[in-house]
């Protein structure tokens, strides 16, 4: 197996159709489906099940897996540690983050490192599924998740409270939750993965039992628009409400655990000219633009 075969072979078994092959590796599926006979043809075994659900790794092609990971994280390493020495500041630098994190901070952050650095250009993955660093699938993550693989590098570079908010046609129908109440007689936009977690669910730390959950969300700019849209309350970051419009509910109180922004970043591109740059001045326009 050469390295393009490799590169087909991996992107198929980890995707299981040819479309979605095609389109990680920007190629057609004839060409995928072709490479795929032509490879099973040479090693004069067959590497995949063609079944309903997709392409299935045969016993064969669970051992040829094995060999092309190790492959893949071999070409993988040189190209990082390559890069990691490129001075130049000019090239791509792929970013992946979070729509409400992109929307309100990186767009404006990235209009001005445009007029600073225009050598460099810039790859957005808005995405809720953090890519992956080892695999190049990104070059840099902005989260609010701080991720737990020890071998990347990993920064914080805001903490924001998290507050309760609403719109003031809501609460003109709905009046104020009491506290104490579990939000009683009250409707919720929550964030999906919150209520998935198997504890239960609260707003700003109050139990929200007695509470209607009516939308949950898994993007947290759409959990925004749908409290200003007046669907319910829910919970964000101080600046977001209130770049919304919307009104603070209990003010006196902000959620324990704050929103923490993470910049994530493989080690070999530490040296890498355009990658450190824009890093630094990404995480520079975060601070000061939410006044940190």
């Amino acid at each position: 197996m050469n390295w393009d075969d490799t590169r087909i072979f991996l992107a198929l078994s980890r995707e299981t159709t040819l479309r979605g092959a095609a389109r990680e590796l920007g190629v057609d599926q004839a060409t995928v489906g072709r490479r795929i006979a032509a490879m099973e043809k040479d090693l004069g075994s067959v590497l995949f099940l063609r079944s309903s659900e997709g392409y299935l790794l045969t016993a064969a092609g669970e051992t040829a897996l094995a060999m092309a990971r190790r492959m893949e994280s071999a070409a993988l390493e040189l190209q990082s540690k390559l890069e990691g020495q490129d001075a130049a500041l000019s090239g791509t630098v792929r970013i992946t983050s979070t729509d409400s994190i992109t929307v309100d901070f990186l767009l404006p952050a990235l209009g001005a490192m445009r007029r600073r650095h225009p050598g460099i250009t810039v790859d957005v993955e808005v995405s809720t599924q953090m890519l992956s660093l080892p695999r190049r699938q990104s070059d840099l993550a902005i989260r609010n998740v701080k991720p737990d693989n020890p071998d990347l590098v990993v920064r914080r570079i805001a903490r924001w409270p998290v507050g309760l908010f609403a719109s003031r046609d809501y609460l003109a129908r709905h009046g104020i939750p009491v506290p104490g109440a579990e939000f009683a007689g009250h409707d919720i936009v929550a964030y999906k993965p919150y209520t998935e977690t198997g504890k239960t669910f609260s707003l700003v730390d109050e139990a929200a039992r007695a509470g209607q959950i009516v939308a949950l969300m898994n993007s947290s700019l759409m959990l925004r628009r749908a409290v200003a849209a007046g669907i319910g309350i829910g919970e964000m970051p101080l600046h977001m409400g209130e770049s919304e419009g919307l009104v603070r509910i209990w003010p006196e109180r902000v959620r324990k655990q704050d929103y923490d922004v993470w910049l994530v970043m493989h080690p070999d591109l530490r040296g890498t000219a355009r990658v450190r740059t824009v890093a630094d001045f990404l995480a520079e326009a975060i601070r000061g633009l939410n006044g940190n």
